[in-house]
């Protein structure tokens, strides 16, 4: 089975150039199942049900989430029916709408993908790592599971990764929009990349107009960001994972532009 992860996408740009790029790519690199992160899709930053469904209608089998999934209102009504547009598991059940994980098929093997947030130097949740142990349970059907991991700092990614390594398949950070060069099978089994990158303009910072962040930066005042346009790369890993053995077998990372 060949997963193909796509880092964050962002705004309008992103989404075109998936759009553009996707088809071809799941061709030649026989890709199965599709998993991109959409959580700054819209223009601004958050998810809209517009932009989801651009998404969806790529190709992509299932968007995750992060801090922005509840940025837009509108998005919620269809995060409380769409079992395939998730946000991370750790945000309270209670309050927050839509799921942290979702159950599927592919090739007739039972798929799981689980979206996780961490905690350092960002939202106050429960513990990653309780959450992600939590959630494998709830999937322990589903022989292969696929973890977005969403956080600010590589060491909780790192840590988690050796945590839960050979209890999931595969592994992928988002939320830095940096694609990192450190794709690697652990030990068990478990594919893993500590941030798989961005899909959006080249000339930006993070997806944002350069000039805005520099002022933002430099002056020490607020600014109103809008997305870059130009250019983009849509920045990717593919797991390819034995469903015999859940394992990963072959990780590969991708830059298309």
């Amino acid at each position: 089975m060949r997963v193909l992860a796509i880092g964050d996408i962002v705004g309008k740009n992103g989404v075109d150039f998936l759009r553009s790029k996707i088809n071809n790519l799941k061709q030649e690199k026989n890709i199965d199942f599709v998993i991109a992160n959409g959580e700054n899709s819209a223009e601004g930053n958050g998810i809209t049900p517009e932009s989801a469904s651009k998404i969806f209608g790529a190709g992509v089998d299932v968007i995750t989430g992060g801090n922005h999934s509840f940025r837009r209102k509108e998005i919620f009504s269809y995060m409380k029916t769409n079992r395939r547009l998730l946000r991370p598991y750790n945000f309270p059940a209670k309050t927050t709408p839509g799921f942290g994980y979702c159950k599927t098929q592919v090739n007739n093997i039972n798929i799981a993908v689980i979206n996780i947030m961490g905690v350092s130097y960002l939202e106050s949740l429960k513990c990653p790592f309780e959450s992600l142990e939590e959630a494998v349970n709830l999937c322990r059907e589903c022989p292969v599971k696929i973890v977005d991991i969403h956080a600010e700092t590589t060491a909780e990614k790192l840590a988690l990764s050796y945590y839960i390594d050979g209890k999931v398949s595969a592994i992928f950070g988002t939320h830095t929009h940096v694609q990192t060069s450190d794709e690697t099978i652990r030990t068990n089994g478990t594919g893993y990349i500590t941030d798989v990158g961005m899909t959006g303009s080249i000339e930006s910072v993070l997806g944002v107009k350069k000039e805005l962040s520099i002022k933002r930066l430099k002056d020490k005042l607020p600014v109103r960001f809008e997305n870059a346009d130009g250019p983009c790369k849509l920045e990717c890993v593919i797991f390819d994972i034995n469903p015999e053995t859940t394992r990963t077998e072959y990780i590969e990372r991708l830059r298309i532009i």
